[in-house]
């Protein structure tokens, strides 16, 4: 599947209020499961040695579908694709590593 089609789907399964009308809730959605992601995480580094077994891999992606969904819903809120959040990310990336700035800090570096 690719983004335009995960985009499509996903979208048939928002229901929330001012469908269309409406980013604080994606945006809500998506930290509150990029918390979860989190906790989930720091439980694997507290109780298994940072080793994430298979019910963990599983726990995870069903934690990371949840972030793409609100980051998806959000995006499509926003009138944008994720294929042009992932091709500008990239490309941002390539020439942070063109000009050795991978490291440091600022969002235009």
């Amino acid at each position: 599947m690719d983004f335009k089609e995960y985009q499509k789907k996903a979208r048939r399964t928002a229901i929330y209020p001012n469908l269309g009308q409406n980013y604080v809730y994606p945006i809500l959605g998506l930290v509150g499961e990029a918390g979860e992601t989190a906790e989930k995480i720091k439980k694997i580094i507290r109780d298994k040695e940072g080793k994430v077994g298979e019910e963990e891999r599983v726990e995870l992606i069903k934690e990371l579908g949840d972030v793409l969904w609100y980051l998806t819903n959000l995006s499509v809120e926003l009138g944008i694709s994720l294929d042009e959040v992932a091709t500008t990310n990239i490309k941002k990336l390539a020439s942070r590593l063109e000009r050795n700035k991978l490291h440091g800090s600022g969002d235009n570096r």
